[in-house]
């Protein structure tokens, strides 16, 4: 990543939002709602919103599309991070990632531990980085999110945040 730039600006990136569901529908999925609306609250473009099955190949199939698109900066999934049923989204995302963000779960799970208790153990939350374009996934539940975009991602997706952010690398 490169150094800061002297203008305060803001600069938008374009977001891909993911909801991993069996159960979900637009009319349903208020956890990917939260995170586009607090993304395009904060200025950055959602690009495209879509759920999928919390199946490891149609995951997979969605998060490959994003990240040979060069206009996708960073994608943020919601749900399939927990450790009952079906959930597989740390195994369908390991694989495709060529750097992994190992701070991001842990500072997750931190902030949650102050909010939920011990029960932020079970939280899954990864995040990294491949063909350049930042990934973050989060538990399906809107307060999780909420605690995502709140408390991580909103700062670490704006360049004025010092004294480092992930959004640098995607600078004009």
């Amino acid at each position: 990543m490169s150094g800061h730039v002297s203008d305060a600006g803001f600069v938008a990136l374009n977001i891909a939002v993911l909801t991993i569901s069996d159960s979900r529908t637009e009319e349903t999925d208020q956890s990917g709602l939260i995170l586009k609306e607090r993304a395009v609250e904060a200025g950055h473009a959602v690009v495209e919103k879509l759920i999928v099955k919390d199946d490891i190949y149609q995951m997979r199939a969605a998060f490959s599309r994003w990240i040979a698109d060069p206009a996708v900066h960073v994608i943020i999934s919601t749900g399939g991070t927990g450790i009952s049923g079906r959930d597989s989204t740390p195994e369908a995302i390991a694989p495709l990632l060529e750097k992994s963000i190992e701070g991001f779960g842990e500072l997750f799970r931190s902030i949650s531990l102050e909010e939920i208790g011990p029960s932020a153990i079970q939280s899954r939350a990864i995040a990294g980085l491949t063909n350049q374009t930042l990934i973050f996934c989060l538990p399906g539940s809107s307060g999780a999110c909420k605690t995502g975009w709140d408390k991580i991602l909103k700062s670490q997706l704006d360049h004025r945040t010092r004294p480092c952010n992930f959004a640098q690398m995607f600078r004009a």
